[in-house]
């Protein structure tokens, strides 16, 4: 099977027919692809708002196809109708995890270099002993330096933050979602 990009998909989405067979054989390429759910979806929906009326009875009835198809643990991944609903991948979670090592506020390194800056940057009282203006020169380089070092540290630290509000959401959604699964699940069961 062909490996996935979107111009691929593009092109396979404008020779889609309404025949059976051509609805059948991109479900399956799209399934087969999954991994890829949110550019598949964001294709779908940009190509849906281009294409003829006549065409578009073929694009949704791929995606009715495969949802019929594809008996996934995630539900709606593929739903055209709200790209942005659909139910988070585990993968794009753990990697969210993962970046997270590697955040501003477990930077070690920065934070001894902060904590190492000279007194004088810190304690404005102690500009009193400045006797030259080789020494104020010297404080202000410092007190410079320190200042961008703050100043990117800060902005790495904002990142992070609005990183963690995004990872809080994908968490409730990721919850929501199995919660809506296991649910789905039970029904089935009964």
């Amino acid at each position: 099977m062909s490996s996935f990009s979107e111009s691929a998909l593009e092109k396979k989405l404008s020779e889609l027919s309404n025949s059976q067979q051509s609805v059948q054989t991109l479900s399956l390429w799209l399934i087969h692809h999954r991994k890829h759910a949110g550019p598949i979806v964001s294709v779908w929906h940009r190509e849906l708002r281009k294409v003829a009326e006549e065409k578009k009875s073929s694009l949704k009835r791929t995606f009715q196809q495969i949802q019929e198809e594809e008996d996934d643990d995630y539900p709606g991944s593929y739903s055209p109708q709200d790209p942005s609903a659909g139910p988070l991948l585990t993968e794009d979670l753990i990697k969210a995890l993962q970046d997270l090592e590697n955040a501003a506020s477990g930077d070690a390194t920065v934070r001894q270099k902060i904590a190492s800056l000279p007194q004088e940057v810190q304690d404005v009282s102690l500009l009193e002993k400045i006797t030259d203006k080789e020494a104020a020169e010297r404080l202000s380089k410092t007190v410079d330096e320190a200042c961008l070092l703050l100043a990117e540290y800060n902005g790495r630290l904002a990142a992070e933050l609005e990183d963690r509000r995004q990872l809080a959401r994908m968490l409730i959604e990721y919850t929501q979602n199995q919660k809506d699964v296991l649910t789905e699940k039970e029904k089935k069961l009964e």
